[in-house]
């Protein structure tokens, strides 16, 4: 204070003036600094609850098993459409780790649509490895449920990973896997797509299990009888135990197409996006190209482009509401422009229906034909159109609900028939809701499956 007084002697008043002011910064500053060091340990304290908490709570929770190899070495980046399970294959793989001899203190768990927490940046990620060390001296296997929230998490979970941690992140659309965000991830994260259920896991969740040479038996019609539910209310599980499934399906609808789609990408005409919805479920098992769908919004009143058109069937695809196949015969810019439109789970479609079971068969079918070939999955379109077609397997079927009528069963076999001629088939099936035979011309025999059976073949 020395040099303030001599610079200000001829003015007390000043002095006293100045002294007061530099006190009161002085205790700005000290002020902030502590309380941001509160907001972290309050911070901390409510990450901390949340670990103790999700602890035990994963190892007491009962689980219907699924399906999924997980390396004991990868990171992994779960995704899927919404209420798919993610989380809960998140909670089966922690359980098989406790059951391999893990410490449920390993567990560093933290579900980020937690309202305690939904408000965390990206800059204070770090907390939550400082509040498990504050704990456990383990070193954590770190599971981060429904990041996406966080902007910006690509960066956090890389650092992870380099830092040599196992980490596991489930997201709900496939953007978290944008070109961007996977060059962040450099390569040290797996996707595993995460699906609703199939109906073989559909009869697990209610009870049955499958007997040897069980379609000759009377296990047949309790099989039949469950697919009903199944086909027209669709496999995402939380479902299943509602009355009133329909009512469920079209909050979650509505969730998706909201949060995932409206909100998050910013649109503005929501009409648009809603009209092209309902388009693609009445067109399901038609090719529509870009231009009709743009043709058809604006015969609304609707003025649109055809690149925001494609850019929203693009936000369809990153939100798992829907998804596309391209006709084997097109060269790769027509496989843009001319596409069949599914959906990812037959209880969504069947909001938009009237009259549903053609559309819904084709598309169960199209669900499973997706999940086993991926990207290999085709449509096939010149001098014959023949529903779904499967180069790498010589596969061609085709999907009919029903086989009775004389000039329906001519035109599937036709196709098929026509079709083995230009490209040889090894296996060419029709698949109806109910009915079963084959069929012989020449060398060969096309099978007749009821889709039942079909989706429990393996």
């Amino acid at each position: 204070m020395i040099l303030f007084y001599r610079k200000h002697k001829s003015d007390k008043y000043a002095l006293y003036k100045e002294h007061i002011s530099h006190d009161y910064a002085l205790y700005i500053i000290i002020f902030t600094i502590f309380a941001f060091k509160a907001k972290i340990n309050m911070g901390k304290k409510v990450i901390q609850e949340i670990i103790l908490w999700q602890q035990d709570f994963i190892k007491n929770i009962k689980l219907q098993k699924r399906n999924i190899k997980i390396d004991p070495v990868g990171n992994y980046v779960f995704v899927g459409m919404r209420r798919a399970g993610k989380t809960y294959m998140l909670y089966q793989y922690i359980q098989q780790l406790l059951n391999e001899g893990h410490d449920a203190h390993e567990i560093l768990f933290v579900n980020f649509e937690d309202e305690r927490i939904t408000d965390i940046k990206k800059e204070d990620l770090h907390i939550i490895i400082d509040a498990y060390s504050e704990l456990f001296v383990h070193e954590p296997i770190i599971f981060l449920d429904e990041i996406q929230n966080i902007d910006g998490w690509e960066h956090f979970a890389r650092r992870l990973a380099d830092e040599g941690r196992r980490v596991f992140i489930t997201g709900s659309n496939a953007h978290m896997l944008s070109r961007e965000i996977a060059s962040t991830l450099g390569g040290r994260f797996l996707m595993q797509e995460i699906w609703p259920f199939t109906f073989s896991e559909y009869l697990q969740y209610k009870g049955v299990v499958l007997q040897p040479h069980w379609h000759l038996t009377s296990q047949k019609a309790e099989v039949v009888r469950l697919l009903s539910d199944y086909f027209y209310f669709g496999g995402l599980a939380e479902s299943f135990s509602f009355i009133d499934k329909r009512l469920w399906l079209t909050s979650l609808y509505q969730k998706v197409l909201y949060s995932d789609i409206i909100i998050r990408k910013g649109i503005r005409n929501e009409r648009s996006m809603t009209l092209l919805i309902r388009k693609l479920a009445d067109s399901v098992m038609q090719p529509m190209a870009v231009k009709r769908l743009q043709n058809i919004l604006q015969g609304d009143g609707t003025k649109i482009n055809r690149n925001t058109i494609s850019t929203y069937l693009s936000y369809l695809k990153e939100a798992y509401l829907c998804f596309s196949i391209s006709n084997f015969t097109d060269t790769i810019p027509q496989r843009e422009v001319m596409q069949k439109h599914y959906f990812y789970d037959n209880g969504v479609l069947n909001l938009f229906l009237i009259n549903p079971e053609s559309k819904l068969l084709e598309n169960v079918v199209a669900i499973y034909l997706l999940r086993t070939y991926g990207e290999g999955l085709f449509y096939y379109n010149r001098n014959v159109e023949v529903d779904f077609y499967i180069p790498s397997e010589q596969l061609g079927i085709q999907v009919s609900y029903d086989m009775s009528d004389q000039e329906t069963r001519n035109r599937e076999v036709s196709a098929l028939v026509k079709l083995n001629a230009f490209k040889p088939l090894k296996r060419s099936v029709v698949i109806t809701y109910n009915e079963e035979s084959s069929i012989v011309i020449g060398n060969q025999t096309i099978e007749i499956i009821p889709v039942w059976k079909w989706m429990l073949e393996g």
